[in-house]
């Protein structure tokens, strides 16, 4: 659904509210989207202009590539997507450890996450980058987009990016 001529003055209305004022001085209703969501301002600066521009399931589909590279690089698997994620955070002898894996808890939470990062890849990514004409809302774009700064801020605790 393309992005109404209201929704987009007010987005560019409040991203000039927020470069004249400090944010802690800015009530709620005039902050950007991602920070009113805390999106994890690592996510390349395209993820922002394409929603921006009202293009959801690319700024979607581009939030979840820039992971799967990320992935990529800090494990050294050459492999993309799920076998991926299901190879760098794989319970036995995981390339990316996201826990210590010194009891069940802590290796049941490197499990939950390597489900989380492979289930986002599938669900998420996959249907934006292989189906034509895949259009998301305002709200299901902000909805995977905190999914992936979880994602992220999981690899940062970890010292990972």
């Amino acid at each position: 659904m393309p992005i109404k001529l209201e929704q987009f003055e007010k987005i560019v209305r409040r991203s000039v509210v927020i470069r004249e004022k400090k944010e802690e001085e800015i009530p709620e209703q005039h902050l950007h989207p991602f920070d009113i969501r805390n999106i994890h301002p690592k996510l390349p600066e395209d993820v922002k202009k394409l929603f921006d521009n009202g293009h959801f399931a690319q700024a979607t589909f581009e939030a979840f590539k820039f992971i799967d590279k990320e992935i990529q690089r800090h494990s050294g698997i050459r492999e993309t997507g799920y076998k991926l994620m299901m190879q760098a955070f794989a319970e036995k002898s995981p390339a990316i450890k996201l826990t210590k894996m010194a009891n069940e808890s802590e290796i049941d939470e490197q499990k939950g996450f390597q489900f989380l990062f492979a289930g986002s890849v599938l669900a998420i990514r996959n249907p934006r980058g292989h189906e034509y004409g895949v259009k998301d809302d305002v709200d299901s774009c902000l909805d995977h987009l905190s999914l992936a700064s979880i994602l992220m801020r999981k690899l940062e605790q970890e010292n990972y990016i």
